[in-house]
């Protein structure tokens, strides 16, 4: 596997009030990465450093061995990072294809455009049923998979997805995640992961890393986590 993102001594922050205190991550070619953490430890903020997204940052990030932290958060998305915020982020006023469309707006090919409309209602066949359906009016595990396919709708290498359980009934969350298995296989996606349930976190991940405080205190396979005594009683609940 080769790295696909880098981040080196990366702080960030919102205003006067440091955020990150100098975090080292790496994200492989097609693999999942969790971030794992208590609500304050920084797993948004690290993904919204990445991209660039309402925050100021100092440290190096490298995409496809490229620097992209001096960058805007437009070209960061055109050169394939996709971004999944909290809140899910969707045009309520839009229907469901709209949103999809607007995903991928900013590319040429607009019959593999269209393609990839139809491979988005294959992974989320509900929102096929309800592709004129204003989004404002879908169920919140619908726009939460709205949000996702939006993403792909730009052909992203990597994927930062942020919280997509929050608020969501068991069985829709253990839906969306079924449906990144297989989009993690067959759009051969790496997954940047920020979720508060750490054990479908790390049931879906390659590695992880544990924040504390805007500071990474733990990092390995998602196994050497599951199998750490501290993690398991703090996070798993066993």
């Amino acid at each position: 596997m080769s790295r696909l993102l880098e981040v080196r001594s990366l702080h960030a922050a919102y205003g006067v009030t440091e955020v990150l205190h100098g975090i080292d991550l790496d994200v492989e070619e097609g693999q999942v990465t969790a971030l794992l953490g208590a609500n304050g430890a920084g797993k948004t903020t690290t993904l919204r450093a990445i991209c660039h997204y309402q925050v100021r940052t100092s440290g190096r990030i490298l995409f496809r061995g490229h620097r992209i932290d001096a960058r805007s958060t437009e070209q960061i998305a055109a050169l394939g990072v996709g971004h999944v915020p909290d809140g899910r982020g969707t045009f309520l006023a839009l229907s469901a294809e709209e949103n999809l469309l607007l995903g991928g707006h900013a590319r040429r090919d607009r019959r593999a455009v269209a393609d990839d409309l139809e491979r988005m209602f294959s992974y989320f066949p509900r929102l096929k049923e309800r592709r004129r359906q204003q989004a404002g009016t879908l169920s919140g595990g619908e726009q939460q998979m709205l949000a996702i396919a939006r993403a792909l709708m730009g052909r992203p290498a990597l994927l930062l997805l942020d919280e997509p359980s929050f608020g969501l009934a068991p069985l829709i969350v253990k839906d969306i995640f079924e449906i990144m298995r297989r989009i993690r296989v067959e759009e051969k996606v790496a997954i940047l992961l920020v979720e508060q349930n750490a054990r479908i976190a790390l049931e879906l991940a390659d590695n992880a890393y544990l924040l504390e405080t805007g500071r990474v205190v733990k990092s390995g396979t998602s196994q050497e986590l599951r199998n750490d005594d501290a993690i398991r009683r703090a996070y798993l609940g066993d």
